[in-house]
C-alpha cells in the first residue's frame, strides 16, 4: 500500500500533529473565540494556533465566523465534517484517562 492510499495516514495528516487534536478536543465542547483557545491551550504560540487553525478551515473541519464589530470578534466551531470526529476525540480521551490511571503521569 502506497504512503498516500494509507487512511491512518492520511487521518494524522489532516488531525494529527501537537496542536491540532487539543484544537479539535476544546471545540468538540462548543464553540470557543479566538483568545479563549489560547488560554485553553497555553503553550501554543498565536502563530502555531492561527497556522493550525487556517487548516483546519481549510479542510472543512472548522468553521470560522467572523463578526464585523469593533473590536473584531472571531469564533470558531466544528463543521457538519468536523463532527464526525467526536467519536474519535471520545475515544482518544478515554483512551488518554485509562493510560493515565495505569502509568500516572510518568512519560517514556
Amino acid at each position: 500500500m502506497k504512503d498516500t492510499e494509507c487512511p491512518v495516514q492520511f487521518t494524522t495528516e489532516v488531525i494529527g500533529g501537537k496542536w491540532k487534536p487539543l484544537i479539535l478536543f476544546h471545540l468538540e465542547r462548543g464553540t470557543q473565540r479566538f483568545n479563549q483557545l489560547q488560554k485553553l491551550i497555553p503553550h501554543s504560540t498565536k502563530k502555531m494556533l492561527t497556522k493550525h487553525l487556517r487548516e483546519l478551515e481549510r479542510d472543512d473541519i472548522v468553521h470560522r465566523k467572523v463578526f464585523a464589530q469593533v473590536p473584531p470578534r472571531v469564533e470558531y466551531s466544528l463543521t457538519r465534517h468536523g463532527q464526525s470526529l467526536r467519536p474519535i476525540l471520545k475515544a482518544m480521551s478515554a483512551w488518554g484517562k485509562s493510560h493515565r490511571a495505569r502509568y500516572g503521569t510518568r512519560r517514556r
